[in-house]
């Protein structure tokens, strides 16, 4: 069963996960990091950043993996994710730029981007720890409702709904690209640890089913149930459709410190 942890603010889950972000680095100099986009993950981003500015780390080894990208976008485009994560995570973390990969969603290479992606984690080693976030459809990634639990990084068509909730970040609702790259399900689930974290009510629905839901492709989050290693970190709001909460909350209240997440 995955490990829940309901915390009280977006920057309470921060701490938390960041803490162990560190707490893997400072054990192992190269740790490979899945890294997601979003919203969802900044505060993790925020929190780790202010870690290393109150305490330096030397972090120069790490290397890292974009969870997707955009298919026809370039890179150098202000919603590319090549460009979010170079805002939002290799600058304020101070990581190497050049150990930090994202999908290529180029679409002159787009037939074998997804087999060489796959390439690239296997031969750093894997992912040791996932980042997460989940969609309202239940996806993980841009893994839509109906993608195989066996899947590798591939290209996937965005669902309506998905285009609709990314829709904020573009000018125009139909300058939101159809198209994606994006680690598989299987992929997602070779990484050691999966971190899965939700805010909100709107998250609540997904969440209940990815945890409590019957394992199925129709809710790609309940994916994590096959997983021997997870952590889901919510909010009040994002928990609030979780039948076993009290019970959830009592475990983690007891569970010892030196265990971490």
């Amino acid at each position: 069963m995955a490990e829940i942890v309901v915390v009280e603010s977006k920057q309470a889950a921060g701490e938390l996960v960041a803490t162990e972000i560190r707490r893997l680095i400072e054990s192992k100099a190269d740790t490979v990091l899945g890294l997601a986009t979003g919203s969802t993950p900044l505060p993790v981003y925020a929190a780790l950043a202010a870690s290393f500015r109150a305490n330096p780390l030397d972090v120069s080894r790490v290397r890292g993996f974009a969870l997707d990208e955009y298919v026809g976008l370039p890179a150098e485009h202000p919603e590319s994710y090549r460009t979010v994560i170079t805002r939002d995570v290799i600058g304020p973390l101070g990581l190497t730029p050049n150990q930090i990969q994202v999908p290529n969603g180029d679409v002159a290479t787009l037939e074998h981007a997804g087999a060489k992606y796959e390439r690239a984690i296997e031969a750093a080693g894997g992912i040791d720890l996932q980042i997460l976030g989940i969609g309202r459809t239940g996806h993980l990634g841009f893994n839509e409702p109906g993608s195989s639990f066996a899947s590798c990084t591939r290209v996937k068509t965005l669902a309506p709904k998905s285009r609709a909730d990314n829709a904020r970040f573009f000018a125009l609702p139909e300058d939101v690209p159809r198209h994606c790259i994006t680690q598989g399900l299987g992929t997602i689930r070779r990484a050691r640890h999966l971190v899965l974290l939700a805010f909100g009510v709107e998250k609540a629905t997904a969440i209940a089913a990815a945890v409590e839901g019957p394992v199925t492709a129709s809710q790609p989050g309940s994916a994590i149930q096959l997983h021997a290693h997870v952590t889901v970190v919510l909010d009040e709001e994002a928990a609030a459709q979780l039948a076993g909460l009290d019970y959830y909350r009592y475990i983690w209240a007891n569970k010892p410190a030196w265990q971490g997440i």
